[in-house]
């Protein structure tokens, strides 16, 4: 699977998550891509996938959206949320 970590320099709440997603990547290093996209410098991606708030991360399997979560969560939520995944 990927992890699409959309982000902005000026979101607090995207600087804050990123160690989490990092962490998680890293764990599950060769069964998870983790992938910061930039909404700013990707704005037609952005605009393509409906990224209207930030933090949105998408996880994406075999080129389909598995599930998409908004605003800033624990690095526990985004472990339990992604363990079907990532097994």
């Amino acid at each position: 699977p990927v992890i699409v970590d959309f982000w902005a320099p000026w979101c607090k709440p995207c600087k804050a998550i990123e160690p989490h997603l990092l962490a998680i990547a890293s764990e599950h290093e060769g069964r998870v891509r983790l992938v910061r996209m930039n909404v700013d410098e990707n704005l037609a991606v952005s605009g393509r996938y409906g990224i209207l708030s930030l933090p949105t991360v998408m996880l994406f399997r075999a080129g389909d959206t598995c599930l998409t979560i908004y605003g800033a969560h624990s690095r526990s939520h985004y472990e339990q949320t992604f363990a079907s995944f990532l097994e």
